[in-house]
């Protein structure tokens, strides 16, 4: 038996930085479970071959180009989908960019980068979906907007990443802000702050990330798929509808445990 609090099928989603790490988790679990699920990428080719794969087994799933870190980008990415869908039920805003090293090396276009895709972006793609996520939105039916942050922006990592754990520490922000002027238009808009999960930024296989795992996160493992699968899930059903404005740590207990 399906239970229908949490089921999410027939609904539109737009899962930016699809495909690979966290964003293709996120759009494979919305694949599996009935959505039909765009994923963006700045490579068409590789969204057009992952969004293949993501719909193998059965499902929908479609690729679309996209150059987030390009003020244009967020614009020309929702012009896109808005020639094949009329309502955007689910916004995912997953692509993001990162810069490490210490203070005396971080240029102004490092910062700026950085700023413009895990900030700039999301906060454009919301702007210029909004007759989409209107158009899916009512008081039965909620539009959901999930913002990734990252723990980096809860806490201050023992490693320097200045404008990456700046930008994820603002998304958070912006997530309250966008929940409190959309909650009316009855489009929820919540953030995800992940630990460690196995992504191109992070290789959970690598003994330095084994041993950070091991140290500090009490329940002794990375992230897996269905981690932040259900989250997802959770947040665009109606098990979530209620949920407006939050900042959920997913991350096995690490924040909590500092």
């Amino acid at each position: 038996m399906v239970d229908e609090l949490f089921s999410v099928a027939g609904k539109v989603a737009l899962v930016t930085g699809g495909t690979s790490g966290i964003g293709r988790m996120i759009a494979q679990g919305f694949v599996d479970r009935g959505v039909k699920t765009y994923i963006a990428a700045r490579d068409l080719d590789r969204a057009e071959a992952t969004a293949a794969e993501l719909c193998a087994s059965g499902g929908q799933c479609f690729g679309l180009a996209a150059d987030l870190g390009d003020a244009e980008g967020p614009a020309a990415l929702i012009a896109a989908l808005a020639a094949r869908e009329s309502r955007l039920d689910i916004l995912v805003n997953n692509a993001g960019a990162n810069n490490r090293g210490p203070i005396e090396g971080v240029s102004a276009e490092a910062w700026d980068g950085v700023m413009d895709v895990n900030l700039r972006g999301p906060f454009l793609l919301v702007q210029q979906a909004l007759p989409l996520l209107r158009a899916a939105a009512s008081a039965e039916t909620h539009a959901s907007v999930i913002n990734l942050g990252s723990i980096g922006g809860l806490h201050i990592p023992n490693w320097e990443a200045y404008p990456y754990g700046a930008s994820k520490a603002a998304i958070h922000h912006l997530t309250r802000a966008l929940a409190k002027r959309l909650g009316v238009d009855q489009i929820r808009v919540n953030a995800i702050a992940p630990g460690p999960f196995h992504s191109r930024l992070t290789d959970t296989t690598s003994e330095a990330v084994k041993k950070s795992v091991q140290t500090y996160i009490p329940v002794n493992r990375a992230g897996e798929a269905e981690d932040v699968q259900g989250v997802c899930v959770f947040l665009a059903s109606r098990a979530g509808a209620y949920v407006n404005g939050s900042t959920i740590a997913l991350d096995g207990g690490y924040i909590a445990a500092l």
